[in-house]
């Protein structure tokens, strides 16, 4: 949905109808998760996919539909015996989707939930996706305020709360309430998709690993910062359009940034000057991955100054050294590939085997 607003936007600003289809529940192996998104609008355009191409063609058709009718679509694809291509999913999941036609009318904050996505400012909408309740109303919520109704007052405030919960933790989930917002009930089922800021990527040491390191970052949807104490290698020439860098030292411009449990933090200096007090500070706050470049003994010289720096062995277990999964990987781009597959691998469990050595679902169970 991220990617497609700035085109739902223009149509949006424009007055131009649009049909937004959203997957709002999974089930087994399916492909994309929920809050992916597709829409059509004029001339029988599409943005978006929400299956990678099993159930498009039936999508497109429910969109036009319910822009010419103005009525909500709840909709779910599963895995068809007869006919797996036709329009089911041949991976064996199952996918709900809310199609919906969107307009001034329908949805008034759509304009300001897309401005703030694209100031970075963090949003969650929360539209009614099933129940005695009105199907396709949105309410949005940012962290200081919201706009909106799903019909009844006491579902507003029930709502809102769980929103900015869940925008805390970047989240897209279903949600089920009674119509007034009780909480023990599941009449009303809410689907709330969180526009969190998107993490950040910060990568330490100007070398040429780092400029591929940051392209791939930010082809992964992070905001990437290079920083380097050495402004000779610190330059944004260097680097790719769109990454900031920063001349500083490593352990000083980290202990003044803000990360969270979505951070990753790479660190390809390999001198203990700069990569002991850089780890000492990283290992001690909130990230989702810290990776160190190195050989392995230069791993174990670091490991045995971050003890001698009174870093416990709960600490040090956070420490992915040498970083990146055994690819065979030799050139920086390859490295950078390394690394990405190693972030990914920890971020959703992955093993990293090929996967015609595994078995089972190849995308993970999601929960609702």
């Amino acid at each position: 949905m991220r990617e497609i607003l700035p085109t739902l936007a223009g149509w949006y600003a424009a007055g131009i109808p649009f049909g937004l289809a959203t997957v709002v529940a999974v089930s087994r192996s399916a492909p994309r998760g929920p809050g992916a998104a597709m829409a059509v609008g004029p001339d029988d355009e599409v943005v978006g996919s929400v299956s990678g191409g099993c159930v498009e063609g039936a999508v497109f058709e429910l969109a036009r539909e319910v822009v010419a009718t103005g009525e909500p679509r709840l909709h779910t694809f599963g895995y068809s015996d007869e006919d797996a291509f036709a329009v089911g999913l041949t991976c064996g999941g199952e996918i709900t989707l809310l199609i919906r036609p969107v307009t001034a009318g329908s949805d008034p904050a759509f304009g300001a939930v897309a401005g703030s996505v694209a100031a970075g400012e963090p949003v969650t909408t929360a539209t009614v996706v099933d129940g005695p309740a009105a199907r396709g109303a949105v309410l949005a919520v940012w962290p200081d305020r919201a706009t909106g109704t799903l019909g009844t007052a006491g579902l507003d405030v029930a709502v809102t709360a769980d929103a900015r919960g869940e925008l805390a933790l970047g989240a897209s989930v279903p949600r089920h309430y009674g119509p007034h917002g009780e909480r023990r009930e599941d009449a009303v089922t809410v689907f709330l998709q969180s526009f969190a800021p998107p993490p950040r990527m910060l990568v330490f040491g100007a070398i040429d690993y780092a400029a591929a390191v940051a392209r791939i970052g930010d082809f992964l949807g992070y905001r990437v910062t290079v920083c380097d104490a050495r402004p000779v290698f610190a330059t944004p020439k260097r680097f790719p359009a769109g990454v900031e860098v920063v001349v500083d030292w490593p352990h000083r411009y980290l202990s003044d940034t803000e990360t969270d449990g979505r951070a990753v933090i790479c660190v390809l200096t390999h001198d203990p000057k700069f990569d002991v007090p850089l780890l000492e500070e990283a290992l001690r706050r909130p990230a989702a991955y810290i990776g160190a470049m190195g050989s392995r003994r230069t791993h174990e010289e670091r490991r045995a100054r971050l003890a001698e720096a009174g870093l416990t062995e709960a600490e040090l277990s956070r420490l992915r050294s040498p970083l990146g999964l055994d690819l065979g990987a030799r050139t920086p781009e390859e490295v950078a590939v390394s690394v990405a597959a190693e972030i990914v691998a920890l971020r959703w469990g992955g093993s990293g085997a090929p996967l015609t050595l595994t078995s089972g679902a190849i995308h993970a169970p999601t929960v609702n």
